[in-house]
């Protein structure tokens, strides 16, 4: 069963505002077994919806509508899908007294423009909207389902849960969809697409193996599509367990699982302290600690010393070093990171010194060179790494490679 999600409003199409709406809803309906055909944003032109929602009746069953439901004349979603189902107008009473308690309890006059929201299509069941004044409908066509949602996001979150999923699962006999993903970090995908080829050549048929790349991890998701949910997730369990044999020092965990996730139950386990000494990341790998509860057991301080001065006066890092080797290189990532370690009393201190770009790059040293240090209570080790062309690729890569480096050296004590 298919699903298309359009997403009304010009303010979407010039990038004024960021369409989450459709990733909620896609969500949604892939946990309930509707397969989410096609996706797609429009401007407010009655032609636009007509076309588009035609379109999509022609290839799915659900068709799920967000945006241009507003008391303003720029809000044209309700008129047109009137004229689309060819439906008069009528008031609804409770639509009515719903929007005027809302308003006065904000303080609101209820006036003719609010009192409009209360007139939709005959031919629509309306949908209760707790939590706003536009409230959702529901149209049904030759065994079709069209469905138009508020666009303001917490809204057309309430009204999918409350309303419309409910509604969906007793509309239509749906068969479960199955995704589940693991994560992987320090293998490139082209490696690890040739490292793992054997097992996905014998993978059953009915799923789908995936590859999603991000900075620093791969993500390796297997779907199907339409089946018995509990015997495919028992198969997709065996067939992980298996890739895990493959690739053990490589696997994170699933779904949401990070490397730096694993660094703190390895640190809190261990009673361990972390020290961080940043430049070209900016402060951007402590705060990848600092986002998790729990972190103050082990992290004891993050500098960010991105000037040379700064290494020198606040790590330690011997000014003469830098002259001669300059601050993108092994000696001074070592020193950077032994100079925290010191300085904060750490079991493990970390340190990043790079090119971020756009500019500074030398052909010796081109943007994205990032030297990385893991300072422990035993040794020190340095490694270089390529971490791209664009400035903000470049951190998160290095954020990822020193989290990793951390990582690898906490799992090899």
């Amino acid at each position: 069963m298919q699903a298309t999600i359009i997403t009304i409003g010009d303010e979407i199409l010039i990038g004024q505002i960021v369409d989450t709406n459709s990733v909620s809803i896609a969500r949604q309906l892939n946990a309930a077994g509707i397969v989410v055909h096609e996706k797609c944003s429009i401007g407010d032109s009655r032609e636009e919806i007509i076309e588009a929602v035609r379109r999509a009746e022609l290839t799915s069953q659900v068709v799920i509508l967000t945006g241009g439901l507003g008391p303003t004349k720029d809000d044209i979603t309700k008129k047109t899908l009137a004229e689309l189902f060819h439906s008069e107008m009528r008031f609804d009473e409770a639509v009515a007294a719903h929007v005027e308690r809302m308003l006065a309890e904000r303080g609101i006059a209820f006036n003719a423009l609010n009192r409009s929201q209360a007139e939709v299509p005959v031919c629509c069941t309306v949908l209760h909207n707790a939590h706003g004044t536009a409230p959702g409908m529901w149209f049904e066509e030759e065994g079709r389902v069209v469905i138009s949602l508020p666009g303001v996001p917490f809204e057309m979150e309430h009204l999918m849960q409350e309303e419309v999923m409910p509604r969906l699962k007793r509309r239509f006999a749906l068969r479960q969809i199955v995704h589940r993903t693991l994560i992987t970090a320090g293998m490139a995908e082209s490696i690890l697409a040739e490292t793992i080829e054997a097992w996905e050549d014998a993978l059953p048929p009915y799923l789908k193996l995936a590859y999603l790349p991000a900075p620093g991890i791969v993500r390796l998701r297997l779907s199907a599509y339409e089946v018995e949910g509990v015997e495919v997730s028992a198969e997709i369990d065996r067939q992980f367990a298996v890739l895990k044999q493959l690739i053990p020092d490589f696997v994170v965990g699933f779904e949401t699982a990070t490397v730096e996730e694993q660094v703190h139950h390895l640190l809190v386990e261990r009673g361990a302290t972390l020290a961080v000494a940043e430049s070209c990341t900016g402060g951007k790998i402590a705060s990848k600690f600092t986002a998790m509860a729990g972190a103050s057991a082990y992290l004891l301080a993050g500098v960010v010393a991105y000037a040379n001065e700064a290494k020198t006066a606040i790590l330690g890092v011997d000014a003469a070093l830098i002259r001669r080797h300059g601050a993108v290189s092994e000696e001074v990532a070592r020193a950077m990171a032994e100079g925290v370690r010191r300085l904060t009393g750490a079991d493990y201190a970390v340190s990043t010194t790079g090119i971020a770009g756009p500019s500074g790059g030398t052909a010796e040293k081109p943007v994205g060179t990032v030297w990385f240090a893991l300072a422990t209570p035993t040794e020190t080790i340095a490694v270089k790494h390529a971490c791209g062309t664009d400035r903000g690729q470049v951190i998160d890569r290095a954020t990822a490679y020193a989290i990793r480096l951390l990582r690898d050296g906490l799992q090899r004590k």
